[in-house]
């Protein structure tokens, strides 16, 4: 059985078709993630991703009386069997931070979205977790109109979950270059709110150097408007997870791609601040 670590976050370390078990540096722990794009597919193809062979695509139909069963399962394993001394971890890293909907590609994608929540919310309900642990969705909120999404969204709310909705950056050039996407930052502004408005959301963004060189002042400066306006107008948002980057990417920009010293990310954190909200900083 091989060790967890915060750089390995393979998707099938458990066997499973939807659930896999990984140390995540952002919830400090053990995260059970839920794959519902084990196809590789998602509608945005950021430089800094992860995921090998990643392809343009949706999420494929998807079990989740299957996915309810698996998460069962692995929890089972967790709190009631070996699953720590199989994976070798440390004393602190025995207890589960979070059930985290991520994955392979954007989970919103999946058109059961609905319905995969609900099993998530059984499977809690079963092993008494709700309080114990933190629910999170991690999207681009690019799907944020479809009615599958929303009921999710709110039922998310209902169980106590938050969203971590991407924004890396508030300019069409910038979403581009960073996301592969031809989206305005209107947009992204009106998919934010629908998302803030059905439940907690903190927004996540990936500060990095792209040739060497950090976003340019424009882009930097187009970012803390983006994120001024939403305080100006009262949208509801937790605050930003800002991180940097901390595993390879597997695109083909990753050459290009390149970590900011921890000085640069502590000015940005500073500056957004500065602007009244939480920041959460992870380097």
């Amino acid at each position: 059985m091989s060790k967890l670590t915060t750089t390995d976050h393979s998707r099938d370390s458990a066997g499973l078709a939807y659930v896999y078990p990984v140390i995540s540096r952002r919830s400090g722990g053990l995260s059970i993630g839920v794959n519902l794009n084990p196809n590789n597919a998602c509608n945005w193809r950021c430089v800094y991703c992860q995921v090998p062979n990643l392809v343009r695509g949706a999420a494929p139909e998807i079990n989740p009386e299957q996915l309810e069963n698996e998460l069962r399962h692995l929890l089972n394993d967790v709190l009631r069997g070996d699953f720590f001394e199989r994976y070798q971890l440390p004393a602190d890293q025995r207890i589960i931070r979070d059930i985290a909907i991520s994955g392979n590609g954007e989970p919103t994608s999946c058109r059961q979205f609905d319905a995969v929540v609900g099993a998530i919310g059984q499977a809690c309900a079963e092993f008494d977790l709700f309080g114990a642990l933190k629910l999170v969705l991690i999207t681009n909120g690019s799907l944020i109109s479809r009615p599958e999404v929303q009921r999710g969204l709110a039922h998310w709310s209902e169980l106590g979950g938050e969203v971590w909705f991407k924004v890396d950056s508030a300019t069409e050039a910038g979403l581009r270059r960073v996301n592969n996407v031809k989206l305005s930052p209107p947009a992204v502004k009106r998919h934010l709110e629908i998302c803030a408005r059905l439940c907690p959301t903190w927004i996540q963004t990936c500060f990095f150097a792209y040739d060497g060189a950090p976003p340019a002042e424009t882009e930097q400066q187009a970012y803390l408007d983006f994120l001024a306006e939403l305080q100006q107008r009262e949208i509801p948002i937790e605050g930003v997870l800002l991180y940097g980057l901390a595993r390879p990417s597997m695109q083909v920009e990753a050459p290009r791609l390149s970590a900011l010293p921890l000085a640069r990310l502590n000015q940005m954190r500073r500056q957004i601040e500065a602007l009244g909200l939480k920041v959460r900083l992870n380097p």
